[in-house]
């Protein structure tokens, strides 16, 4: 945690309502985001209970699953997931613009230029906190290897057909949520958080209802009263008036309302299935309606609740103007979305269930470079997260007092003016430290030469670069007398890491050759394999993919 971040969360406990963190928005909040609110079983993540998914916060769509236990019935919330969610992601997929990429020429090994379609936007989907992201991703997980029907016919319990599909999707935004500075798929508890500072634990900032109450607590009184009342007030039921977030439900829900509902519903479906056609069905058919009715009234009074929070902390995000380079990081997040349309529409497999090395190496490296632009680029666009680095000594202000012109010592001499500032912050500079700032959306850097010696937060630097290639430096490239200038001793652009080796030319611990026949290229020898006294392998293969069917493309 900064010191800005913790001199924030002092100020709310005293003053009893939440600080900002940042002056700008940093992520990129779509016009029409879809908002999903899930519901899982007590004790079985995995089984979904209901949830209210849609674009339009008036009129959100109410699924709900009477017997999570019952897989016909999961199946059916799945396959309405499924209907609610894809058109929305279609909705995205044809609409592109021409664009450029580098790719690797197979003949010539060199990186050429090839034009390539680009999707305009790409569809947001935002859940109410961090438990709601880890259930997209658990969705996926469970989704994208289901079989329908249509792919094999003997296959038990079949899946509907959009279902895998669907389930490839998630994945894909689950993925996504783990690169820092998507906006693929977004939880309000993080995003709000990210914005303001409470007086509270960070474990109970993950309340949507007490964050609210410390952001903007009702009638400007105290947030932290408001948010005690949040997460404790009950009605006459015992229950709470503001519901937990979910994905899991309240306790005292559960034992006091929800499960005498679902044993109702059994009930009524047990005495249906006796009844038959005979003079009573008509009745219990009717039973049986009420109690889904009942069920779905519950499942509903625990989901709106934080359905209103997600799109009131929405509004709240869309008070602060958007940072100046979020649409970068949004341009990545639309890559994304159509190198996922294009392997789906080409028929790739879905994901796998386990990374290979190079692309667990890979999605690492590429996070850890995503983490390291994120924070340099949170700090250019706000002036509040650099002073939080310019406490640090990462960063300083300087004003520009002098600028004398000099020259490299070398057969072409190329221009490496002085520029003396005077700065009020401490940066930790060494000799020759290298600080960056920003000129036309570029880093130009320079290179710490001394302190004056008046002392007084007087210091000198030498610039290197973006001059121009002539004698003289291009015109604007040089700072002038008087300019306020913020300089980071941290890069604005990350450099990417070495490159890793090819699946072929990984060494076999890593799943590299040799190759097993009937293994595909690159598995790794079983140890059983290796016991004939030919030595020849005799591993057993491994299942083939699904066979590609109408439904797997978007």
């Amino acid at each position: 945690m900064s010191l800005i971040s913790t001199l924030a969360r002092l100020e709310a406990v005293e003053s009893g309502r939440a600080q900002p963190l940042a002056t700008v928005c940093h992520r990129r909040l779509s016009d029409r985001p879809l908002v999903f609110v899930p519901l899982t079983t007590a004790g079985e993540a995995g089984a979904p209970l209901g949830a209210l998914v849609g674009t339009d916060r008036g009129s959100p769509r109410l699924l709900t699953v009477a017997q999570p236990r019952d897989r016909d019935l999961r199946f059916a919330f799945l396959a309405e997931l499924a209907e609610t969610l894809l058109p929305h992601l279609d909705a995205y997929a044809d609409d592109v613009e021409p664009a450029e990429r580098s790719e690797t020429d197979p003949e010539t090994g060199k990186r050429v230029k090839v034009e390539v379609e680009l999707c305009v936007d790409a569809p947001q989907l935002i859940v109410p906190n961090r438990p709601g992201v880890d259930f997209v991703r658990l969705l996926g997980r469970s989704m994208r290897f289901r079989r329908t029907a249509e792919q094999d016919p003997d296959t038990p319990y079949p899946a509907p057909a959009r279902v895998p599909l669907l389930g490839r999707w998630l994945t894909h935004y689950g993925e996504r949520a783990r690169v820092p500075g998507s906006s693929l798929l977004l939880a309000a508890t993080d995003l709000l958080n990210r914005h303001w500072a409470t007086g509270q634990s960070n474990l109970e900032d993950q309340h949507l209802g007490a964050l609210l109450a410390w952001i903007d607590p009702p009638d400007g009184g105290s947030g932290r009263d408001a948010a005690l009342r949040a997460e404790t007030d009950r009605d006459g039921r015992g229950q709470l008036r503001c519901p937990p977030a979910g994905p899991a439900t309240d306790p005292a829900f559960d034992n006091r309302l929800l499960a005498p509902a679902i044993d109702e519903y059994d009930r009524a479906r047990q005495f249906l299935g006796a009844a038959e056609d005979g003079p009573g069905a008509d009745e219990q058919l009717g039973r049986l309606t009420r109690a889904e009715r009942e069920i779905r009234a519950l499942l509903e009074s625990q989901l709106r609740p934080t359905w209103d929070a997600v799109w009131r902390g929405l509004d709240l995000l869309r008070e602060l103007p958007e940072g100046a380079r979020v649409a970068d990081r949004w341009t990545r997040d639309r890559w994304s979305f159509t190198g996922h349309r294009d392997r789906v529409r080409s028929g790739e497999p879905p994901q796998p269930r386990h990374d290979d090395a190079v692309t667990a190496a890979q999605k690492l490296a590429s996070r850890e470079t995503a983490q390291q632009q994120l924070e340099a680029q949170e700090a250019l666009d706000d002036p509040l997260v650099l002073a939080g680095r310019r406490l640090a000594g990462e960063a300083f202000i300087g004003e520009v007092t002098e600028v004398v012109m000099a020259y490299s010592e070398s057969k072409r001499p190329s221009p490496r003016p002085l520029v003396t500032l005077y700065s009020e912050d401490t940066p930790q500079l060494g000799e020759r430290t290298k600080v960056y700032r920003s000129l036309d959306g570029k880093p130009q850097s320079a290179e710490f030469v001394g302190w004056e010696p008046d002392g007084g937060g007087t210091l000198v630097v030498r610039l290197t670069d973006r001059m121009g290639r002539g004698r003289e430096p291009a015109e604007g490239s040089l700072p002038e007398k008087g300019d306020v200038i913020a300089w980071t001793l941290f890069e604005h652009d990350q450099r990417g890491g070495p490159k890793l080796p090819s699946t072929e030319e990984t060494p076999w611990t890593h799943g590299g050759p040799p190759a097993v026949e009937g293994r595909g290229p690159g598995a790794v020898p079983l140890p059983e394999a290796r016991t004939p006294a030919d030595g020849t392998p005799s591993a057993p293969p491994l299942p083939l993919p699904d066979p590609v069917t109408e439904d797997d493309f978007l």
